[in-house]
């Protein structure tokens, strides 16, 4: 009987245990990326003869980003068909369109475009390689990329290996592809494998289309300014730069009443215009009856030009450049002028080391200081004086105290234009902060070569002070708003107090820049001391 009852229990437990539901835990998360287990030809063919080649997978692998990942070097003229596309496979297939070159090693470097079709674990710079001829080649360069200008790297670049052969010359980036490539993907550093021994150009382009053609109107270029011998067991820098083009005029546009813009390409510094013949001589005016004018833009390369004194219908432009001159006659259609604009930088801080600004739309010809006012707290008036810059840039000087309130009043009349235009009444708040709010920063900088540009920057790269120095010494940066600083140092090797870029066929490198290592915090009430070594 006691055996009955537990054969009884026993058959209880088991369907109770059957009968329990739970989540599943589905097991522990995939982290291993797919891995290959075959390559039809295999990886590192020789006497590679195929248009066709199949890699398998021990799971189901998908493609992502196959466009801008893919690097094949040599690069081929017509892109491989390669699938699947959009849906998971065990197979990739390469089907290839072109004509491969004879007794060449061909490097297909995925990047990180294979992942799994689950977790998405990648299969990291995966390369398939195989060779027309009778070997591979094995020898490899490596290096980093850098802006020469900005702290911040552009990704994605194309590293670029020429062939110094009888055909090579300096147009030959121009118009023909390399013979070798690599790419920088989402890092800073690069390698070119497979290269065969020989004497090579080395470049790097950030494209706007990656074609492997330099177009200097929209890429960036870096090179290496002597020929590069493989093998080589040197890394390699290539600082990346915005080659200045060629100067070139655009059409000029009417933009209203007395306004005409003149847009251009490259360097427009030394650009001019005059009036040499007015509506087929006025009609018995003379052409010194016009009065004219001219700024440059802020923000785009354009002049503009202004000219008041006639009512023409079409006017006679001289349009000079360093080498370059040209007349055009422009037909004057619009009848309205634009009305004067000032913009003003004053909000509702004005911090110490600033200063009361506008900025004009039109010239600015005549400023008269005994219709502006400006007082304290206790409305007493507070001295100051007006500057024109550039003539379209007012700039109101006092000397400011802190914590103090101050009120702006600006009456009509003060302001006039060009077109004898004027402004009307503005009024404008404003307080400064305690000295206390403010930290300082004093620097030392060493370096071989002077001159030097010192710029203290933002932290998202604004120009907050720059200072030029012709030696060794020490300089303070007070009055700093607390935040995040940058500091970049310009070596001025032709003493024009600017940076300059570079140009390739001129096989002239832009000028060197520096970054201190680390950024500079300001604290409120704090006075900080750094050293800048430059090496």
């Amino acid at each position: 009987m006691k055996l009955k009852y537990f054969y009884l229990i026993l058959i209880m437990l088991t369907i109770y245990s059957c009968a329990r539901r739970g989540n599943p835990t589905g097991g522990l998360k995939d982290e291993n990326e797919p891995i290959i287990i075959n390559a039809i030809p295999s990886h590192k063919s020789v006497n590679f003869n195929t248009k066709e080649i199949k890699i398998y997978f021990d799971e189901y692998i998908k493609l992502k980003d196959i466009q801008k990942q893919l690097i094949i070097s040599p690069p081929l003229k017509y892109n491989p068909i390669i699938t699947p596309l959009g849906l998971p496979s065990k197979k990739l297939t390469i089907k290839i369109v072109d004509t491969l070159k004879a007794n060449t090693t061909y490097v297909f470097n995925f990047g990180e475009s294979i992942e799994d079709n689950n977790e998405g674990n990648k299969l990291s710079n995966f390369k398939y390689v195989f060779s027309t001829g009778n070997y591979i080649d094995s020898l490899t360069i490596k290096g980093v990329i850098a802006d020469a200008f900005l702290k911040k790297t552009d990704d994605y670049v194309s590293v670029l290996l020429y062939k110094i052969d009888a055909t090579y010359n300096d147009s030959t980036i121009f118009k023909e592809k390399p013979m070798y490539i690599a790419n920088t993907l989402d890092s800073t550093s690069w390698e070119i494998t497979n290269i065969k021994k020989g004497n090579y150009k080395l470049i790097a382009l950030k494209e706007n289309s990656s074609n492997y053609i330099y177009d200097p109107k929209l890429d960036k270029i870096a090179f290496i300014d002597s020929v590069i011998t493989i093998p080589t067991s040197k890394k390699f820098r290539l600082n990346l730069f915005k080659q200045e083009s060629e100067f070139k005029l655009t059409k000029p546009i009417e933009a209203s009443k007395g306004h005409i813009l003149f847009g251009f390409e490259g360097d427009g510094k030394k650009l001019k215009v005059r009036a040499i013949d007015l509506d087929h001589y006025l009609k018995n005016k003379k052409s010194e009856d016009l009065k004219a004018t001219t700024f440059f833009d802020t923000k785009t390369d354009t002049l503009h030009y202004f000219y008041k004194g006639s009512d023409l219908d079409s006017i006679k432009i001289k349009i000079t450049n360093k080498n370059f001159e040209v007349e055009k006659v422009i037909k004057l259609r619009l009848k309205k002028r634009d009305s004067l604009l000032l913009i003003s930088t004053i909000k509702t801080i004005l911090h110490l080391r600033d200063t009361v600004q506008f900025l004009s739309n039109i010239p600015l010809e005549k400023i008269d200081d005994s219709k502006i006012s400006l007082t304290d707290k206790d409305t007493i008036p507070v001295p100051f004086t007006t500057k024109l810059v550039a003539l379209k840039k007012l700039k109101i000087i006092f000397s400011k105290k802190p914590k103090e309130r101050y009120k702006l009043k600006i009456l009509p009349n003060a302001i006039i234009d060009f077109f004898e235009q004027t402004n009307d009444t503005l009024n404008y708040n404003f307080t400064t902060k305690k000295e206390t709010y403010y930290g300082s920063l004093g620097l030392k900088v060493i370096a071989d070569n002077y001159p030097i540009i010192i710029q203290l920057l933002s932290e998202k790269g604004v120009l907050v002070q720059e200072v030029y120095a012709l030696k060794n010494q020490d300089f303070k940066f007070e009055s700093l708003i607390p935040s995040k600083y940058i500091i970049r140092v310009i070596i001025d090797s032709n003493q024009n107090k600017k940076w300059d870029t570079g140009n390739f066929i001129e096989n002239k490198q832009p000028e060197k820049v520096y970054y201190f290592n680390k950024t500079i915090e300001i604290k409120e009430n704090w006075f900080l001391n750094e050293t800048f070594i430059l090496e």
